[in-house]
């Protein structure tokens, strides 16, 4: 009576399941825990980045000298977090590099910098995405691969049946519930892969957006005399 308790515990079923359906159950557990360091990871990277952020921009907005708001981003900019410090930097850069160049047009100094700040806040938006298609992918796959076991385990149970003369509650109800296991993991792996997911990348998009507003606030302050005609870095982000 003791065995058939210990058996029929969702350990005891596990350890009773066939070799193929301990392969799917293994595969989703690491899954999972892929999954919960993603979620956690992502966390900690998106508040970081969005706390630096609302700090570079009040700074940036209170700031008059231009040039030792870059020397401040240059020693902020080392971390991967910093995103607008980089943003600007190489805005900066840029204008300051071209600035010194004689003879050359206002609206090719505006082309310039509209395109450096245009590759630094695409670089930016790459680094908002890391994760996400390792939490989608495990949040569509895992409850298939759950689906498979759960089919192989119904599968086996049968078959296990035909070798029964006498079919009883009580022989079909471990094979079947070992089978099930299968599933309710994968959709422990899943539901929150797909809830971290949307979550993350409507943060991300978020961020993002704030990324060319800052871009194009930080080209109206460097180029105040730009001429109408030269792109927007508004434009590219639309």
């Amino acid at each position: 009576m003791q065995h058939a308790v210990e058996q029929m515990s969702i350990w005891g079923l596990v350890s009773e399941a066939s070799v193929v359906v301990q392969a799917v159950m293994a595969i989703l557990v690491l899954a999972s825990v892929a999954s919960w360091y993603l979620i956690i990871q992502r966390s900690v990277v998106l508040r970081r980045s969005e706390r630096l952020l609302r700090e570079f921009l009040r700074q940036f907005r209170q700031s008059g000298d231009l040039a030792q708001l870059q020397r401040d981003a240059e020693r902020q900019a080392q971390s991967p977090e910093a995103a607008l410090q980089r943003i600007f930097r190489e805005g900066f850069q840029v204008f300051g590099q071209l600035q010194r160049q004689p003879g050359l047009a206002p609206q090719t100094l505006g082309e310039a910098v509209d395109r450096s700040l245009y590759v630094a806040v695409a670089e930016q938006e790459e680094r908002l995405e890391t994760g996400l298609q390792a939490l989608a992918t495990i949040g569509s796959v895992s409850p298939y691969i759950g689906l498979f076991g759960t089919v192989w385990g119904i599968m086996n149970a049968f078959l296990g049946l035909a070798q029964v003369q006498q079919v009883t509650l009580a022989t079909v109800a471990p094979g079947i519930a070992e089978a099930l296991i299968a599933t309710a993991i994968g959709l422990f792996a899943a539901i929150p892969a797909v809830i971290a997911y949307n979550r993350f990348a409507a943060r991300g998009q978020a961020l993002a957006g704030r990324y060319y507003a800052f871009a194009n606030e930080l080209q109206a302050r460097l180029l105040p005399r730009l001429h109408a005609g030269a792109p927007s870095i508004a434009v590219a982000a639309a």
